[in-house]
């Protein structure tokens, strides 16, 4: 089954840590999500996201840093969608965001056409 959802860095960081902290329409379609077994993307950028923040001190995980890869790796209903060719020359179009790992997510979205 291919994903129909790409997760945005901070959704996959709560969704795994702190899932509380989701609100109640992010917690409702995840929930729906892996109810249906549906697989969640996840853009190989907010890997490096996340190890960047964490490494800066920016983002304070409950675990490991280590750890919450293991977990996300281990996570049956999530895959990792690469940076390719493709997803670089659909983010150089957008010039309105400036953060470049926002750039690749959105660009990831648009290029396997996955709502976000």
């Amino acid at each position: 089954m291919l994903p129909r959802l790409l997760l945005d860095t901070h959704i996959v960081i709560r969704w795994v840590t702190e899932s509380k902290k989701l609100s109640k329409e992010q917690a409702r379609m995840l929930d729906g999500a892996v109810r249906r077994q549906e697989i969640l993307a996840l853009s190989a950028i907010s890997l490096l996201e996340t190890a960047v923040l964490a490494s800066q001190g920016k983002l304070q995980l409950k675990m490991s840093l280590t750890d919450f890869f293991a977990e996300l790796q281990s996570n049956a209903f999530l895959s990792v969608l690469p940076l390719t060719y493709e997803v670089a020359s659909e983010a150089a179009l957008l010039g309105n965001l400036r953060d470049p790992a926002d750039r690749a997510i959105v660009a990831t979205a648009r290029v396997h056409r996955l709502s976000r």
